[in-house]
């Protein structure tokens, strides 16, 4: 899909062309500040996700419908970033459109330790999405290979390994009916900065604020690169990656939803046949 009419500007081409991050992808040559295929402004740009909020919502009651008598599919919005890159935003805005019913949404955080006593991917494996179901992992296992590299918590012959699994283990969910869609928000480090500035500035957004995020940016060369190499060992042609410029909220959020709307399109669920007689229903229901 090349090009498609959003609320009241154009994606001159679809984010699932632009962002997706191909054999010579590279991250340093994306620039967090741009807005790829959508030439439109930020008033133009929330019209546009509040526009194509319908479409969202009708593809996902149908993915929905279709289950109930069997169809397969579900699809699985992996959401990484740093620190501040809008993954919450995401759900509220773009997720939070579509009806809750048909939505698993699940925060990944430190492991416990009951996960631990497992292999990394077995936490993520009992949160996959159901037959019917956009499933939203908010970090995922991906956090098991870049944490590790960044901080030295696992041996490069275990992270390695890592990469391994995973793309085997993403081959099986695709395998079994679920569309992956893998994102990555990318902001800048100057831009990450302004927002845990301003969540500082604001005493309702406290909560928001941890002091180990200004540890974390100490690491912000390593974590680029382990987001690199991470893309490089684990995109696939089923299980792809999109790098979504973030610094401007309002256009990481129509990007991905239209990456959910190509995917959904892609699966094409249909309404379900009735399993009774249209005409005489409502003859009886005339005569109730």
């Amino acid at each position: 899909m090349h090009s498609r009419i959003v609320g009241t500007s154009r994606f001159e081409t679809s984010p699932s062309v632009l962002l997706r991050a191909g054999a010579r992808f590279r991250l340093e040559d994306v620039d967090p500040d741009s807005t790829p295929g959508f030439s439109g402004t930020k008033e133009e740009g929330a019209a546009a996700l509040l526009a194509s909020d319908g479409e969202l919502d009708a593809l996902q009651e149908r993915l929905f419908a279709a289950s109930r008598v069997g169809a397969r599919d579900s699809l699985l919005l992996i959401l990484q970033a740093m620190d501040t890159a809008g993954k919450g935003g995401i759900v509220r805005h773009v997720i939070g459109a579509v009806d809750p019913q048909g939505i698993e949404h699940h925060a990944f955080k430190a492991p416990t330790a009951e996960e631990r006593a497992h292999d990394f991917l077995w936490r993520v494996a009992r949160r996959l999405p159901e037959d019917g179901i956009i499933g939203v992992f908010d970090r995922s296992h991906y956090e098991d290979v870049l944490v590790h590299r960044v901080r030295g918590l696992s041996a490069p012959e275990e992270i390695e390994r890592r990469y391994a699994a995973i793309r085997r283990f993403e081959e099986l969910v695709v395998g079994g009916g679920t569309r992956i869609i893998k994102v990555m928000l990318h902001i800048s480090k100057d831009e990450q900065r302004a927002r845990l500035a301003a969540r500082l500035d604001r005493p309702d957004k406290y909560w928001k604020f941890s002091p180990g995020d200004i540890d974390e940016r100490r690491h912000w060369d390593g974590y680029m690169e382990a987001y690199q190499i991470a893309i490089e060992r684990t995109r696939s042609d089923d299980a792809p990656w999109y790098v979504v410029p973030a610094n401007k909220k309002w256009y990481a959020r129509i990007a991905v939803q239209q990456l959910l709307i190509d995917a959904l399109h892609g699966i094409d669920p249909q309404w379900p046949a009735p399993a009774f007689d249209v005409a005489e229903q409502r003859r009886r229901l005339a005569d109730s």
